[in-house]
């Protein structure tokens, strides 16, 4: 299994380890877990983000008074 090595200064290596502590988790397994956890953050806003771009000429001609002028279809001058 792939692995790397990450360099730390004494003052982070001592955070991290506190952190990994508290989680009840090895340093190696906090470590993992944090970039496992990262990656997914990632996807679920990209997935969020494509699926409110996708809605969002739904939700603004349902709530046409909540979109600021200069979006409302015909421009600023649109009321």
């Amino acid at each position: 299994m792939p692995s790397l090595n990450v360099s730390f200064t004494d003052e982070e290596l001592e955070g991290v380890r506190a952190a990994a502590a508290a989680d009840g988790k090895s340093l190696k397994q906090y470590l993992h877990d944090l970039g496992v956890r990262e990656m997914q953050r990632r996807q679920f806003i990209a997935g969020a983000s494509h699926w409110a771009d996708r809605l969002r000429g739904e939700f603004d001609d349902a709530f046409l008074d909540d979109v600021p002028p200069a979006e409302r279809p015909g421009g600023a001058t649109a009321a």
